[in-house]
């Protein structure tokens, strides 16, 4: 017993040395590692960020001029210093210093400050590809907007804020160091790019064992291992996921994944999700095949892949120092893949050399963001011209080349030399449609993807579902998904298990709090927030206290984000602090006077504590700012059925549907206001959105009802025998 207390004393020892470890700069790596030195000198890590001046500079400082939309902009040096002369805060023309250089190709932008600490990146960048390529010029981001001063794409505002939105991925131990009570930003790092410890963890144990060579402690000092595999992959191995290979991913997914950042304390080998919340397949940020769709970077693509499934890594293809491909373009692949098998014409049927004979053009398909930045996709996936038949708005790679064809063609082509469809892995887009769609068959849809050999990352996406459509059958899916060995699922189910009645969820939360992963922590002590703590034992009282601590640290370190302000506000009032949850929506509103979420829940606070009359003009005020907006006007429909001003309601409601044609929760509350007098129209109002969300209950029941109102018996009975398929559906 006293050897294995002293073991365990040792091994706690060896945990705090490693959390003690500090940074120590790239200089004191060159020394011993002079090549990796060598090849990470000029990378875009190196690149990420410098200090202007004539050799970091890439963009025309000589008194070049950019007009666009009314403003002209000037670029020009005065001294060794470099200037921006563009639209500010006020709408005016302004002279801002350039502080550093962001980025270099394919383009360089740059950085503000202003006097809070604010660092802004204007959304005017210099092209750095060749003029062949169309660069060498000074373009807009958002070249065929018009963007004004205010605006929530306006440069001088949050979304262009380089403390919150850039910093973390930019620079080498970063601490944004946002105070929320002077309202600004003491940024500080160690190194001002990308460098060695950015990945492989701060060096001072590593440095330590250099001197000494006494011992040899686990990685030599550092928190992991990131030794390139030796050897070459296996194409045909049977190996599959390993600890170091996900760590490695982890490391990068870190900077190359669409995610919410949870704290800045992330180091190598921690667990990626307790540092930052990672998107899901949603709509907007992937089409419904898991294609890239927004700027949503890599990650979420390649754990959509076989090879992430057989235990490739980015260093398989990548040089992680350079940063370029190991070989150059499709001869990266063959260092797994048979080139003579993958080349030949009986494999892609194109002429030897074109672009339908590469491997990168067809399994890789590119999409541009930020105007000039071609990226590919990363889930290495068969092209599915089929899937753009059914859905237009799905790019697939055959159409990409064959602009001049469409995806019918495209897909008759690929029939003829396979002898059918090759589906591949992420077979899987119909099943996601029908459930964005809310479709009659959705649910039934939702199971052939968990039952499927679909990749863990679109089972959770589809498994946040669940909760729409609650049955005995969903709650225990859901309670299955819950013991997942994915954390990803793990976190959809609990979000699914929010939509079932307190009674058959409070205990499966509560069994959450001690989930190894921060994500689902925190989210189930969200969830908890909204319930009276009660007569708990030690152990859940902790449980609970510590998970809650998390979830508010979280939201408090993301303070200069009205999102963030919004989740503070709804947790103060769920613990009873009104006060605190009144300022917290202020603040929200101060950080960005055009989010619409603040106004609505806001005004349901004010309504809550009897302020009706504030609400209202609350909303009012939100409209002012954001006419264009259907759930303020929604918002206020609502407002005007509860002060019994139901003609005012109509308008509002009629509003927001034409807003949102789509949105099959204003069509279905604008038809039952209409239906109090005019069920006809009610009617009308339902079969119109009824072809987008076959499967809304609501909807269907709404149908019925109208129907039989107006004595149309039989469409009556036809939308009752819908809604009982609806409530009873089978997943078979």
């Amino acid at each position: 017993m006293r050897k294995l207390f002293f073991l365990l004393l040792l091994f706690l020892s060896v945990l705090m040395a490693d959390n003690n470890a500090t940074y120590v700069g790239d200089s004191a790596c060159a020394s011993c590692h002079s090549k990796e030195t060598k090849e990470w000198k000029g990378s875009h890590h190196d690149l990420a960020m410098k200090e202007p001046n004539d050799k970091t500079v890439v963009g025309d400082f000589d008194n070049a001029t950019f007009e666009l939309h009314g403003i002209k902009n000037s670029f020009y040096k005065k001294g060794k210093k470099f200037f921006i002369r563009t639209d500010g805060e006020d709408g005016k023309l302004h002279d801002y210093e350039v502080a550093y250089t962001f980025g270099v190709y394919p383009l360089q932008q740059y950085l503000i400050k202003f006097p809070d600490g604010r660092y802004q990146v204007p959304d005017i960048a210099w092209d750095s590809r060749s003029k062949e390529e169309g660069g060498q010029r000074w373009f807009h981001i958002h070249q065929d907007e018009v963007i004004k001063a205010g605006d929530v794409l306006h440069w001088t505002g949050i979304n262009f804020n380089w403390n919150f939105m850039c910093a973390d991925c930019h620079s080498t131990n970063l601490k944004k160091n946002y105070d929320p009570q002077t309202k600004s930003y003491h940024t500080t790092w160690d190194v001002i790019n990308v460098s060695c410890e950015a990945c492989h963890g701060p060096a001072s144990k590593h440095l330590a064992w250099t001197k000494q060579q006494e011992g040899d402690p686990a990685h030599k000092g550092f928190p992991l291992s990131l030794q390139y595999k030796k050897g070459r992959w296996d194409v045909n191995t049977t190996t599959l996921k390993s600890t170091i290979n996900r760590q490695e991913i982890e490391v990068c997914a870190r900077c190359h994944s669409r995610r919410s950042q949870l704290d800045d304390t992330f180091k190598p080998a921690d667990k990626f999700r307790d540092h930052y919340l990672p998107a899901q397949l949603t709509e907007g940020l992937y089409f419904a095949d898991g294609k890239i769709q927004d700027e949503v970077y890599v990650y979420n693509s390649f754990l959509q892949s076989k090879m992430y499934a057989k235990g490739v890594t980015c260093s398989d293809c990548h040089n992680p120092h350079t940063l370029n491909r190991r070989a150059e373009g499709d001869k990266v692949c063959f260092q797994c893949h048979k080139e003579q098998k993958y080349t030949s014409t009986a494999h892609h049927f194109h002429k030897e050399g074109s672009s339908g004979a590469s491997c990168i053009s067809c399994h890789m398909p590119a999409r541009t963001y930020m105007g000039v930045d071609s990226r590919n996709d990363h889930s290495f996936r068969i092209p599915r011209p089929d899937i753009s038949v059914d859905m237009p708005e799905i790019p697939n790679a055959c159409n990409l080349c064959h602009t001049d064809k469409d995806a019918k063609w495209s897909t008759k082509a690929v029939k003829k030399w396979y002898g059918k469809i090759p589906v591949g892995k992420q077979n899987f887009a119909h099943a996601m449609q029908s459930l964005r769609r809310n479709s009659a068959d959705a649910p039934k849809s939702l199971y052939a993807v968990l039952m499927s050999d679909a990749p863990d990352i679109a089972k959770a996406t589809v498994t946040a579902y669940l909760g729409s459509y609650p049955s005995k059958q969903t709650y225990t899916t859901t309670l299955q998904m819950l013991r997942n060995s994915d954390g990803t699922i793990r976190l959809s189910a609990l979000r699914a298990l929010e939509s079932f009645p307190p009674n058959m969820r409070i205990r499966e939360v509560f069994k959450m709090l001690a989930d190894p992963l921060k994500t689902v922590r925190t989210e189930a002590a969200r969830q908890l927030s909204a319930f009276p703590a009660g007569q708990l034992d030690e152990r859940n009282r902790l449980l609970l206290e510590k998970a809650l601590q998390e979830y508010k640290d979280t939201l408090i370190f993301n303070a200069d984000r009205p999102e963030s302000q919004l989740s503070l506000a709804m947790l103060y009032i769920n613990q009873k602090k009104p006060e605190e949850a009144e300022k917290a929506y202020n603040e929200a509103l101060r950080l960005q006077p055009m989010f619409a979420p603040a106004y609505i829940n806001y005004s349901d606070f004010l309504r809550s504590s009897g302020r009706d009359k504030k609400a209202y003009e609350l909303l009012q005020a939100g409209l002012e700012k954001m006419p264009e907006v259907a759930s303020l006007h929604y918002s206020l429909g609502l407002w005007y059925v509860r002060n019994k001003e139901n003609v005012k309601a109509l308008e509002e409601f009629k509003k927001a549907v034409e807003l949102d044609e789509n949105n099959a929760r204003y069509s279905y509350v604008y038809a039952v206001a209409l239906g109090e007098k005019n069920p006809q129209e009610a009617i009308k109002v339902l079969e119109a959105i009824y072809p987008k969300h076959t499967g809304d209950r609501q909807i269907v029941s709404g149908l019925a009802y109208y129907y039989k109102q107006v004595g149309n018996v039989k469409k009556s009975e036809e939308y009752e025998k819908k809604l009982r398929s609806l409530q009873n559906f089978s997943v078979r």
